[in-house]
């Protein structure tokens, strides 16, 4: 039996792909982060421990004493916390200082290279969880209009033009004017933001950054994206085919059905 060696961030998708590993009857050695990691992963694996962010020694301490043959890491880390969680130890300062940036992906690139560098190979967790990317088309909700399907256009134009720099994935507009960019608060705050600015009817779209190594960091949504696009009044959340990350896929579109908001993956 192999073993894979989980770097857990927030959200649902560690727990989805330790459940896909586990049923390929691989076991799962988990290394979470403490105010970030949802606490129901301890049960969906094997053994699990509870660092702070950046203690980049410890993960591969466990990793090596664990023995596992790879590892992967699966959701994210609140930008807008490390203020107050962010503890680096040696190793992952000099990791840091030779980088010389702070950006997603380059930090991402960074731990993935240590790891590596103790011959423990780096993959992409999403083929454990079969189905859960972002088909073409409608998924979801009404059929969007031809002026919705251009603002999605601009939102999507818009966001890759920003991800060059790493500021967001996500971008909402409104009959042709840009809304909100999501910067460091995240997701969540950038929609409500655009929604106090601009109101309901909203199109999102959320993107990849270019360049962005997707073994780390897609763009993911779930039902609690829905319930917020539901909340503001949103109407249409547009993804990336083939890229973004439907997590608890069934819930997540029985949600936008329900609440009448259209999910459509843009190719």
């Amino acid at each position: 039996m192999s073993k894979l060696g989980l770097i857990a961030g927030n959200g649902v998708f560690p727990i989805e792909v330790a459940a896909g590993a586990r049923r390929r009857g691989i076991r799962v050695i988990a290394v979470a982060h403490q105010n970030e990691t949802d606490p129901a992963l301890q049960d969906a694996v094997d053994e699990i421990t509870w660092i702070k962010v950046g203690e980049l020694d410890r993960i591969i301490e466990v990793f090596k004493r664990a023995g596992v043959d790879e590892a992967a890491m699966a959701g994210g880390i609140s930008r807008a916390r490390l203020k107050d969680s962010f503890a680096p130890d040696a190793r992952a300062i000099a990791m840091l200082s030779r980088i010389g940036r702070f950006s997603d992906d380059a930090v991402l690139r960074g731990v993935a290279g240590e790891v590596e560098a103790e011959g423990i190979p780096m993959i992409d967790p999403v083929p454990l969880v079969p189905g859960a990317l972002a088909r073409p088309g409608v998924a979801a909700g009404p059929e969007p209009t031809q002026a919705q399907l251009k603002d999605l256009d601009l939102a999507f134009a818009v966001a890759r033009q920003l991800g060059n720099f790493d500021i967001g994935q996500t971008v909402a507009v409104r009959d042709g004017i840009v809304a909100a960019v999501e910067a460091v608060e995240g997701t969540d705050a950038a929609l409500r933001r655009a929604a106090q600015l601009m109101g309901r009817h909203l199109v999102v779209a959320k993107s990849a950054k270019p360049g962005q190594d997707l073994r780390f960091d897609r763009p993911a949504i779930g039902p609690a994206t829905i319930d917020l696009m539901a909340e503001i009044g949103a109407a249409v959340l547009g993804i990336e085919a083939g890229v973004t990350l439907v997590l608890d896929g069934e819930r997540t579109v029985e949600a936008a059905r329900a609440a009448g908001v259209t999910v459509y993956g843009h190719a």
